[in-house]
């Protein structure tokens, strides 16, 4: 039999998704799962998007345009400049989820062995693509007990190498919901032209900040013009996770300029996804006001229940909508995995994503667990009763 290439066997799994062929043996058997596992929100799409789609007109469904369409790029650097981001058009590429602009990115930026420095824990796919590109991972560690803040800017410079070609966050982030200040993307902003990197910035959950804290982009920091990339999506924002619609933004021409041959390589984003995200631009106020509303409540109340269970510490999120949660338990693999096969609280179990995934370092994050608040409160209530019922009989492996 041909080899596998090694490329291959390096890929990490998803720790959100591996799990998957559990839970559906456990509905096959009449359980019902409860996911806290995946970000998929349970807030409705704006009606808007959806109807751009089911009324219009196209009789040939052509390819767009390799960087998107003309008209959703002036329209997303209008969004831009609303939040206090100047941009145009022609500084925007439209990509097929904000995966797809973050392996552009990668690929634009760094060549096999190079290195990119990101905060850990971090949304698990950065290590696939990075994995995909031949790049280096090199973690730099935030801790739960001072809730995942950015680490000392000592820490970053003691890491950086001639190999080193950028620093990667995600702001708010994923899994920890945590929002960097104003003051640390400064701090950030400083290094990165200091020792000439890009400093790349996963921005897709930028409406969701809490607690009265602002969200401050790469792209509003001064100076950063040919140091800053921005990766965004429409998936979090409008609900939209199955259009695959994000987009690249950056003011350096070069590096839109070498995106652009990524992009030219896969032909063009989708066209009535680009309809539906074009659309959403209109999408008023007052709806980000009740989705902020509605993911507030959904923490305070997720954070309450989880604090009356024994030995836990918890994450508080500032921003998107995960927590990250230590268990007193040795291996939330394991326990991920029994509580699907073995627990059943009244025919209900949990689907929790463990953390080990989320980070780079060996040994990091093996006995939490990342929650995602993106259901009603009752079921995250009972969710969270069913793991405090779990952890009282669970036996460590």
């Amino acid at each position: 039999m041909p080899s596998i290439s090694k490329k291959g066997f390096s890929m990490p799994e998803s720790p959100i998704r591996k799990l998957v062929p559990y839970a559906e043996k456990a509905k096959k058997g009449g359980a019902k799962v409860i996911h806290l596992n995946i970000g998929q929100p349970d807030i409705k799409t704006p009606q808007i998007a959806l109807d751009a789609v089911k009324n219009n007109t196209l009789s040939v469904l052509e390819y767009s345009r390799t960087e998107g369409s003309e008209v959703y790029r002036e329209k997303l650097a209008s969004y831009y400049l609303k939040n206090e981001i100047n941009v145009s058009a022609q500084d925007i590429i439209v990509t097929t989820g904000g995966s797809e602009a973050l392996s552009f990115t990668m690929g634009s930026i760094a060549d096999t062995d190079d290195e990119i420095i990101i905060p850990e824990p971090f949304y698990a796919n950065y290590n696939g693509f990075a994995t995909a590109m031949g790049i280096k991972v090199v973690p730099v560690v935030s801790q739960i007990e001072n809730n995942f803040a950015l680490p000392l800017i000592d820490e970053f410079e003691k890491l950086i190498t001639p190999k080193t070609k950028g620093i990667l966050i995600c702001n708010p982030g994923n899994p920890t919901g945590y929002l960097y200040t104003r003051e640390e993307i400064k701090k950030l902003s400083a290094i990165a032209k200091k020792h000439d990197l890009y400093l790349i910035a996963d921005e897709v959950y930028r409406e969701f900040t809490y607690d009265g804290k602002e969200h401050y982009s790469i792209l509003q920091e001064q100076g950063m013009e040919d140091h800053a990339i921005i990766v965004d999506s429409v998936s979090k924002r409008y609900s939209m996770c199955g259009a695959r619609i994000g987009c690249l933004v950056s003011k350096n021409k070069e590096i839109i300029k070498t995106a652009l041959k990524f992009a030219q390589a896969r032909l063009s984003p989708p066209t009535y996804a680009q309809i539906a995200s074009e659309a959403a631009l209109e999408t008023p106020q007052s709806y980000f006001d009740d989705v902020k509303t509605e993911y507030v409540s959904r923490r305070n109340l997720l954070i309450s229940e989880l604090q009356q269970i024994d030995g836990i510490k918890i994450g508080h999120p500032h921003g998107a909508f995960y927590c990250i949660a230590e268990l007193p338990i040795k291996d939330s693999d394991h326990f991920a995995q029994w509580l699907l096969e073995e627990f059943r609280v009244n025919g209900e179990t949990v689907m929790v994503a463990p953390a080990a995934g989320f980070y780079a370092s060996e040994g990091l994050g093996k006995n939490q667990i990342r929650i995602a608040y993106v259901l009603d409160k009752e079921s995250l209530k009972r969710a969270v009763y069913i793991l405090k019922e779990a952890l009282k009989v669970y036996k460590d492996q």
